[in-house]
């Protein structure tokens, strides 16, 4: 089957769940900055684990070793490399450089959002601690736990078409959708306080769309092919991203609302 046709059947298979994530209610509680900061501070380890995503596939379709050998698809290569080129090092808008992740830090910052768990938690890893007791020990959110875990199952699977299964539909093909539901809301709201993180969001929303989703979908059907089974198991692993995405939205809006919630980890 012509790899648009099969990529079409996988964008049809997700769209329901696409479209939870896309419409969620949680965008519309963020009425106040409290409410800001709880997001920021629960979506901060779902930026995080993005570029466990992103660096997986890197070290997988390319050659990260000091001894370099060509490796893999050169058109993989080259898609995977310009994205990691975007996400580690990325325009600042101060004209300078900057990792999304630690522009998001920053954004935290100025909002006046909370990152000592964050913070903890990357000392912890930096450490050589394993993810998962690294989340728990620095008491991240369990909503973020679980959405970090059920991203670390996937990169844990060592399986290229699952992991940018995950990415492409489960993060560069959703994300313009969910931000620019946030930005403007934000930006009439608090202009100020959230300089850094509307600047984050218009970031995505962009570069995202216009660049990185077309991209990671055609990575996506390079490591497929035309094998059915591996198209198979690429829909189930977009479909466990975006329900873990769906999850953690729901998990977040109880937070903002102050009702009970119960996560599963």
């Amino acid at each position: 089957m012509p790899y648009p046709v099969r990529m079409n059947l996988l964008l049809e298979s997700t769209r329901t769940l696409r479209g939870q994530v896309a419409s969620h209610d949680v965008y519309k509680h963020l009425e106040s900055l409290e409410q800001v900061r709880i997001f920021m501070e629960h979506h901060v380890f779902a930026v995080w684990d993005f570029m466990a995503l992103v660096k997986s596939l890197q070290n997988t379709l390319t050659c990260t070793s000091a001894v370099w050998l060509p490796q893999g698809d050169p058109i993989s290569r080259r898609l995977i490399n310009e994205i990691v080129l975007d996400e580690e090092s990325d325009d600042d808008g101060d004209g300078g450089y900057i990792s999304h992740f630690e522009l998001y830090l920053e954004a935290m910052r100025e909002c006046g959002a909370e990152t000592t768990r964050i913070r903890d938690f990357m000392d912890r890893v930096s450490r050589g601690e394993d993810v998962i007791d690294a989340l728990r020990r620095s008491q991240a959110p369990e909503a973020s736990q679980a959405f970090v875990k059920t991203t670390w199952q996937i990169v844990s699977s060592r399986s290229p078409h699952r992991i940018a299964a995950a990415f492409a539909i489960g993060r560069e093909e959703i994300v313009p959708e969910m931000f620019q539901v946030m930005v403007s809301k934000i930006q009439k709201n608090f202009p100020e306080q959230t300089r850094r993180f509307a600047y984050y969001l218009e970031r995505h929303i962009n570069v995202d769309k216009e660049r990185h989703a077309p991209m990671a979908a055609k990575m996506l059907e390079r490591l497929c092919g035309q094998d059915e089974a591996t198209w198979q198991e690429a829909t189930q692993a977009a479909r466990i991203a975006l329900m873990a995405r769906v999850q953690l939205w729901d998990a977040v809006k109880c937070e903002l609302a102050r009702l009970p919630c119960v996560v599963s980890l």
